[in-house]
């Protein structure tokens, strides 16, 4: 019996793991996207919440009948490399106008739970109207109908509407086509992560709306907070960093994040959370490193050969680790431009005028994303320490001698 039991333990333990993993590769995760993943967040539910409420301060909501698992994550570091993408064939970033309609149809979208395209359309021709500051939403121009429509597969394919009869593309051509959607309220509601709702803000300001109030003024070290506060600001903000970063540098950190760090009941609560998470925890003398051995964790990897800039950015990192200094725009212009010339069937979609310096920028843009490098105003690009990982280690051998 105590050989079952130790084995129930740590199947649990594994499935918890994987749990946490999969919603922080996928802060909404939806049955009908993933069945499997969504089962297993769905049956450990109680101890991922619980894991995330403590260690990071998120809040994790599972709705097993809804199907769908959403992970609150907060953060005071927006990151903006990180946009909305259009789901048709450019799958280029959402642009300003497509944010804005994106919530305006949101926010009517609230009020029924069935409507068609051109209903909707029309309710947001109203409410923009009615706001002096937003442009009116014009259904009769191209342009328009094709942000409208962007915005609507974004909420399909996050299962916030559903098509029941029609297809959303077919507004593109057809101001009049008929379209008929189901609405998830529950769901529409929690894709907004903010702390603080909109709607409650004097003024439009970023650091208002992701203001957490628990904390108090504990990121300031001078600020009159209770103790527990500051600790729970330290715990929260420290594991915040190392699993949602792919890379923590001890210079990004506060001198009180640092000695919680170092504390031995900080380290022992950090090092508890990140093995329960199903990770390691790896420490340098420049910063920390969150390692899934799995690589679930994440929505993106590197190094990988799915996409050209990927490619082009490890070995662009060869030359960075090389030079050990700033290496100028014209330079990174050329390496590409060695690697085009080399495989000329490879990169197609670099070989117009300037396709060397956008494949250069797109590789460093991903070496900075992954903290491998960072790139000054002037297009100068230097290589940071964890990049030594990926340096390539020259073997010297020798000729044998005479016998």
């Amino acid at each position: 019996m105590s050989n079952l039991n130790n084995q129930l333990v740590k199947q649990e333990t594994a499935e918890v793991a994987r749990g946490i993993r999969l919603l922080l590769a996928k802060p909404l995760l939806t049955a009908s996207t993933d069945e499997d993943a969504f089962d297993l967040v769905r049956r450990r539910r109680d101890p991922i919440t619980q894991w995330f409420d403590y260690y990071c301060g998120w809040r994790a909501f599972v709705e097993p009948r809804l199907g769908y698992a959403r992970l609150s994550k907060v953060t005071d570091r927006p990151d903006s490399s990180r946009p909305v993408r259009r789901l048709r064939s450019s799958r280029a970033p959402f642009d300003r106008r497509r944010y804005t309609l994106l919530c305006v149809a949101a926010a009517e979208l609230l009020t029924t739970p069935v409507t068609t395209i051109g209903l909707l359309a029309d309710r947001m021709v109203q409410a923009t109207a009615a706001e002096p500051e937003l442009p009116t939403f014009d259904p009769t121009r191209r342009d328009e109908r094709s942000a409208y429509v962007d915005s609507l597969k974004w909420l399909e394919r996050c299962g916030a509407i559903r098509p029941v009869d029609g297809s959303t593309e077919s507004y593109l051509d057809h101001a009049d086509a008929k379209v008929l959607y189901h609405v998830d309220a529950t769901l529409l509601v929690r894709l907004l992560a903010a702390p603080v709702p909109p709607s409650r803000l004097a003024e439009p300001e970023l650091t208002a709306l992701l203001a957490e109030s628990r904390y108090g003024d504990a990121a300031d070290p001078d600020a009159a907070v209770s103790e527990n506060q500051r600790n729970l600001w330290l715990r929260h903000s420290v594991m915040r960093r190392l699993i949602d970063d792919p890379v923590v540098y001890r210079a990004e950190l506060t001198p009180a994040q640092l000695g919680y760090l170092a504390s031995p009941t900080g380290r022992r609560i950090i090092t508890r959370g990140i093995v329960q998470a199903g990770c390691v925890l790896e420490e340098r003398s420049d910063g920390y490193l969150v390692v899934d051995p799995d690589a679930i964790a994440t929505d993106t990897k590197f190094p990988d050969d799915g996409s050209h800039p990927k490619v082009s950015a490890l070995l662009l990192l060869d030359r960075l680790n090389e030079t050990g200094d700033w290496l100028p725009v014209g330079d990174l212009a050329l390496v590409a431009a060695e690697l085009l010339d080399r495989f000329r069937s490879w990169g197609k979609a670099y070989r117009s005028d300037g396709g060397a310096q956008r494949l250069a920028q797109d590789a460093v843009d991903i070496l900075c994303a992954f903290g491998l490098a960072e790139q000054r105003a002037d297009g100068a690009t230097r290589s940071l320490p964890a990049a030594a990982r990926y340096a390539v280690e020259r073997i010297q051998i020798d000729e044998p001698g005479p016998r």
